[in-house]
Parts: C-alpha cells; structure tokens; sequence
C-alpha cells in the first residue's frame, strides 16, 4: 500500500509540477526572449521530453489509485475526497488527451513545416489547457491532501 501511494504521489508531483514550472516558469522568459522560430522550436521539443512523462504518470496514477481503492475494498469504502480527486484526475488526462492528440500533434506539424503563425496559434491553445490543467492539478492535490478533513 506504501509503495502504490509514494508512486502515486511522486506521479502526480511530475505531472503537475512541470505543468506549474512551464507554465509560471519558463513560459514568460521564452516568451520575452525568444523570438518565435526558436520559441516555437524550443516548446516543441519541451513538450516531447515532458509529455513522455505525463503519459507514463498518467498510466501510474490511473494503476497506483485503482490498485489502492481495491485494497481498500472499493468504492463504497472510500471517502468522498477520494472520488473528488478520481473525477478531478479523469477529467485532466481527458484534457490532456485532446491537448496531446489534437494540439500537441498540429504544433510539431506547424513547427515542422516552419508556419510560425499557425504554431504559434496552437502554442497558445496549449497554454490555455495547461492553465486549465494546472489549475484542476492543485484543486486535485488539495483536495486529496486535505479532503477528508473537509468533506
């Protein structure tokens, strides 16, 4: 049971700890310093490294949070910040998913083909679901640290 909720933690720590670190961090500084080939460039090859890792927090979170509410003996005997924090977490990887599949996938594209403005059109939808994602990430952290005690 440990073991399950360090790598539960740890996975989620990866996934929205680099969000908060692209989005509060590195975003403003490229932003203000890189012009948009190297911006666009840099952010692609950025997110290749990190989604890589998402998608294998997300297969860890979704495997550690499903083995624990088994040990547990199900759903019934799980407190609501736990159900909170499953809905929460479903309801990132399905933005994710789009981010990835429908947004991710046309930025290399656009980088590739060297079409600044329309990388730049889906960088900027990125941002937007990051900030979305990040947001529903610390809920989701709150939620699970603290929820037993508020619901």
């Amino acid at each position: 049971m440990h073991t399950l909720l360090t790598i539960h933690l740890l996975s989620a720590v990866i996934w929205v700890g680099g969000m908060f670190f692209a989005y509060v961090c590195l975003r403003p500084i490229a932003a203000s310093m890189l012009e948009p080939p190297t911006r666009l460039s840099l952010w692609a090859g950025v997110f290749k490294k990190f989604f890589l890792w998402v998608w294998i927090s997300v297969a860890v979170l979704i495997l550690s949070g499903h083995g624990m509410i088994a040990i547990y003996g199900g759903f019934a005997q799980i407190g609501t910040h736990i159900h909170i924090m499953l809905g929460l977490g479903y309801l990132m990887i399905a933005l994710y998913a789009f981010l990835y599949f429908m947004r991710y996938k046309k930025l290399c594209l656009a980088v590739a083909e060297e079409n600044w403005p329309l990388a730049g059109t889906y960088l900027n939808k990125i941002r937007h679901i990051v900030a979305v994602n990040l947001v529903l990430g610390l809920l989701t952290v709150a939620v699970a640290s603290g929820g037993k005690y508020l619901f």
